[in-house]
């Protein structure tokens, strides 16, 4: 179980309820399709993914993106409980999806610039996201 601190819980729903879902969504997963190409395979049926301006311009991307950010909004409220709230999610994922467990590392490697990003903000947002990405692998013992 992950322990936060105080600081870090009001830290993390401070973003969250100040984030324009739509366009961090959007720009996040442009830019992970973008700059990870190889990731765009899971999305096959998002029509024209050729380049950047094309992923970018794409409302299914948008949409998506959209999506994802709102999922996170199950992990600021059970931030005791990330890993089982996320059970679900997990194997549909890894073994429907067959998502490569690193790729949920690659989308959080981008920052969501928040106005008021200080480095203690930036580790308390990382270490969430970082458990989400831990929770959203299915581990296999």
């Amino acid at each position: 179980m992950v322990e936060w601190t105080d600081f870090e819980r009001a830290t993390i729903q401070d973003i969250f309820s100040k984030m324009d879902y739509e366009s961090v969504g959007h720009n996040a997963l442009a830019r992970c399709l973008v700059v990870y190409p190889w990731t765009q395979r899971y999305f096959g049926n998002f029509g024209n993914l050729y380049n950047a301006a094309a992923i970018i311009g794409n409302p299914k991307v948008a949409a998506h993106g959209a999506v994802v950010l709102h999922g996170l909004d199950k992990a600021v409220k059970n931030m005791d409980n990330i890993k089982e709230t996320y059970a679900e999610l997990s194997v549909l994922h890894s073994e429907k999806l067959h998502v490569d467990p690193d790729n949920f590392r690659v989308i959080t490697n981008h920052s969501f610039f928040v106005t008021g990003f200080t480095a203690d903000v930036q580790a308390a947002f990382q270490k969430f996201l970082a458990v989400v990405g831990s929770a959203l692998t299915k581990q296999y013992h």
